[in-house]
């Protein structure tokens, strides 16, 4: 009988008193599809940079193919057959399709390139496996699905017979992620054996057969996919049933934001912002999706006062404010930004500093430029508790920031942002909410959803920015598709399929093609 693909027996790794991997055992067969999950923390990044040669595992072993893996070996894991696509694409925008593919296949001192002999493995690996590109075009011009193809013909033009791919479909179109899925049907039927890592579980149920989870650095389930479901794979992952977020039955009040011919202008010839309408009303979700790129930061940015308009005009609550943050903080603005290392708090700082960190002038937490030390830390003490921010245990509320996890940081930012002034305790009037579960665990995820949603049915209107389709639908009442800087018609959530929504994203429908009033 045939050896598996890939086997781990007894895999541990230890970071200090932190056991990342605890004794996993773990099989992969030949042209099957095993989906890799578990929240953050649970272990699977620390499984795979071992498998990858980028850790060396305290305790276990690795066999590919039957043959032992050496350990902490990166060039024997290429050498394996083992390939990797990560959530964030590792190719230079400036060179070409073909030069991306070469890069590290080739010793510096070489007199000559093999070219034509990389260009033919390239062709030919695309024509086997559906995977058309152009080998001449420059990476930067590409679209993010394009780019997803060069990256697995990377791997396979370097031989791989098992792909381990991270978060796939998390930049991709729904017409994207087909393309994608058929790809991996492709690839198993020609014997290629895949790790796939998500934490879209309708994906995962769709394209695995075989699901493992892992749970506090432990494989907690092995099972086949056929007759899992999503609450199941939840339960397993989290320890507990993971309610989803309830939705409460509200109308719309009074706009809150007005934003008329919003125009920005960057660097380049096209506005980063091109004369785009929104109307957004007290008590209503306003989803913005879109592939990333497109404008939904500048567009985040700007109803946070971190750009000033080029061309148009903006009321929040009915003011014309300046373009400054504090002057959006102290209207009340709440900002939940996409990246929370880089600007959603500053990680050296001790938690309860953070807590306060966009009010720590305001008349609660200062007297003539001096912090008021105890009134901020009871504010961030409350906050701690009503948002359930874990990890202080240790040091408490000096806890330095960037110790905390994805899921906590985001709590913290959260609490911080839905808290607003404690002299005035009312939701906030606008929560801008950019990417609000990027990266988080399906507990986390379904927190700050509710949170969200609580907030909503206190009359805050919520901006969502989301790449995440899945969120977007859970989440909205109102949905349109950013394009080139420019808004689409915001319809009902109702009225979007996954289809329409995907076209529009990738620039085709009426929705992408112009400016319409929200």
């Amino acid at each position: 009988m045939n050896a598996p693909a890939l086997r781990l027996r007894g895999i541990t790794k230890r970071f200090g008193s932190l056991v990342a991997n605890d004794g996993i055992s773990l099989d992969l067969g030949r042209g099957e599809v095993l989906a890799l999950l578990g929240e953050n923390g649970a272990g699977k990044s620390t499984l795979v940079s071992i498998l990858f040669g980028h850790y060396l595992a305290d305790e276990g072993a690795i066999e590919a193919f039957g043959a032992p893996l050496p350990p902490g070996q990166p060039k024997a894991a290429l050498a394996a057959g083992i390939g990797m696509v990560h959530q964030h694409f590792t190719l230079a925008d400036n060179l070409s399709v073909l030069d991306n593919v070469m890069l590290g296949t080739e010793p510096l001192w070489w007199p000559f390139s093999r070219r034509a002999q990389a260009r033919a493995r390239l062709l030919d690996a695309a024509q086997r496996f559906g995977l058309q590109v152009d080998p001449d075009a420059q990476v930067g011009t590409l679209s993010v699905g394009e780019r997803q193809r060069v990256e697995i013909l990377k791997a396979l033009t370097r031989g791989a017979k098992i792909l381990i791919l991270d978060e796939p479909t998390a930049v991709l179109t729904p017409q994207e992620s087909e393309s994608l899925f058929a790809t991996l049907g492709q690839l198993v039927a020609a014997g290629l054996s895949v790790i796939f890592i998500s934490h879209k579980l309708d994906e995962v149920l769709r394209v695995s057969h075989r699901i493992a989870v892992l749970r506090g650095g432990r494989l907690v389930a092995d099972l086949p996919a056929a007759g899992a479901d999503k609450a199941m794979l939840a339960e397993a992952m989290v320890g507990r049933a993971v309610p989803p977020a309830t939705k409460h039955a509200r109308a719309p009040g009074a706009p809150v934001v007005a934003l008329r011919g919003g125009t920005v202008r960057g660097a380049g010839a096209r506005p980063l912002l091109d004369g785009i309408d929104l109307e957004l009303r007290a008590g209503e979700v306003f989803a913005v999706a879109g592939v990333a790129g497109n404008g939904q930061d500048v567009l985040a940015e700007l109803l946070c006062g971190l750009h000033a308009l080029d061309g148009g005009t903006l009321a929040i609550a009915g003011r014309t404010l300046p373009a400054r943050p504090r002057a959006f903080v102290e209207a009340g603005v709440a900002r939940i930004p996409e990246d929370r290392h880089a600007v959603g708090v500053v990680g050296d700082l001790p938690l309860w500093e953070n807590a306060v960190l966009e009010r720590y002038a305001a008349p609660a937490f200062s007297r003539r430029g001096i912090v008021r030390r105890e009134r901020a830390m009871a504010f961030a003490q409350s906050l701690v508790q009503r948002f359930d921010v874990r990890g202080t245990e240790a040091a408490g509320l000096a806890t330095t920031t960037r110790s905390l996890s994805g899921g906590n940081m985001q709590k913290l930012i959260l609490g911080r942002a839905l808290s607003g002034d404690p002299e005035v305790p009312a939701a906030p009037p606008l929560i801008v909410a950019n990417q609000p579960t990027w990266g988080l665990d399906i507990g986390a995820v379904a927190y700050v959803h509710q949170q969200l949603l609580d907030a909503c049915a206190q009359g805050s209107a919520v901006l969502l920015i989301s790449e995440d389709l899945d969120e977007v639908f859970a989440l909205a009442d109102r949905i349109a598709v950013m394009h080139h800087g420019r808004l689409g018609a915001p319809k009902p959530a109702r009225e979007w399929t996954l289809a329409a929504i995907g076209l529009a994203m990738a620039g085709g429908g009426a929705e992408a093609e112009a400016t319409h009033a929200a």
